[in-house]
Parts: structure tokens; C-alpha cells; sequence
């Protein structure tokens, strides 16, 4: 039986540490049926109120980032370019906006079921690097925003996966954010091939 991480994983005060500890840890979903699995390999944090590079910058209160106001535990579902879905975790306690990016997984269940969701025929690193790649092969929409991860849809487990070394970087595409731009809030496994951009 593997353990799912609990409320007070996520509502910790340092949304860095946590971002490294999902590294190892496992997302899965369990979405009309299907069960797909992946090891988180790379997250990117989000500190606002001021971190310019998050939605919720300033305390900015929209429907789309009420997300960021509940208490920890809860994903973040919002759609980019129109196009990709990507899926956030919001940590620590109500009211504080933080955030953490899941940004690629390595596959580990239900791979046919991802190779379907993203029209490939076979498996190679462009199934779930990426947080767009990764909510697609993992089923995971805007029907999923403010979903708990205590939950039996879309949740993260411990099963005491080791993680050899974190590698920390700046984030992606995030330009216009100043000088939070080159904050090294990105975290990736060191030599994992399941990481979007080295």
C-alpha cells in the first residue's frame, strides 16, 4: 500500500522545500476510469504576493487564481495559450498564494492510456516533460481546478522513491517577471532523461 501524502505535507510555510520534496514522489490520476501514474522530476515555484511571476502577484484576486487563497492541498488547473492545461499544487495555509508548477513526470502506469491522450504511437520523452505533455497523458483538465489531492481523482504518494541529487535553475518562460525571473525556484532530478529542459 502506497501513502498518499497528507494536508500537512502541502500546508508548510517554505513552498521552496516543498517543491524539492515532490521531487521522487508520485502523481496519479485516476480519471473515467483510467489510472495513470508518473514520478514528479521537475516542479518550478510560485511565491507570491510578490513574486512577479505568479498569477496571484500582489494578491491579484481573479476567478482564475481564487485557487491560490484555499489552503494547501489543492490543484491549480489553468489553461495556456488557449491550449495546454497545466496543473499546479497550492501549498501552504489559506490566504498566503503560493504555488508549485509540476512541470514533468516520468511514466510509470496506465502508458498506454497517456500514449492515447497524446496521439503517440510509442513512448519517448516528449510523453510527459512538460507540464502541457504531462496533464494531457495524465487526464488532467480545468475540471480539476481546486480538486484535493486527499482525494481519489488526482492525488500524490510517497513509495520512498530515492532521489540521487536536486539540480536548482531558473524557471521557464517567465521574462516579463523582473528580477524574479532569475530566481532559481525551478527543481529537477539530477540525470533524469524525464526533464524539459536541462
Amino acid at each position: 500500500m502506497h501513502s498518499k501524502l497528507q494536508a500537512s505535507f502541502y500546508t508548510r510555510a517554505d513552498v521552496l522545500q516543498i517543491s524539492k520534496d515532490l521531487l521522487g514522489k508520485v502523481l496519479v490520476t485516476a480519471i473515467d476510469g483510467k489510472v495513470t501514474s508518473g514520478i514528479i522530476t521537475e516542479t518550478e515555484a510560485y511565491m507570491a504576493p510578490e513574486d512577479k511571476a505568479s498569477h496571484a502577484f500582489n494578491n491579484k484576486r481573479t476567478p482564475r487564481t481564487d485557487a491560490f487563497y484555499n489552503t494547501g492541498g489543492i490543484g491549480y488547473v489553468y489553461l495556456c495559450y488557449g491550449i495546454h492545461h497545466l496543473f499546479n499544487i497550492v501549498t501552504n495555509v489559506e490566504e498566503i498564494p503560493h504555488a508549485i508548477l509540476i512541470r514533468s513526470v516520468e511514466p510509470l502506469e496506465g502508458i498506454d492510456y497517456m500514449l492515447q491522450r497524446r496521439k503517440k504511437q510509442k513512448v519517448d520523452k516528449t510523453l510527459t516533460t512538460g507540464p502541457g505533455a504531462l496533464a494531457q497523458a495524465l487526464g488532467i483538465t480545468k475540471l480539476h481546478n481546486k480538486i484535493s489531492l486527499l482525494g481519489n481523482t488526482v492525488w500524490v504518494e510517497d513509495r520512498n522513491i530515492a532521489v540521487p541529487a536536486i539540480q536548482a535553475t531558473t524557471r521557464v518562460g517567465i521574462d516579463y517577471a523582473a528580477e524574479y525571473k532569475d530566481k532559481p525556484w525551478r527543481y529537477y532530478i539530477e540525470g533524469n532523461k524525464w526533464v524539459s529542459k536541462i
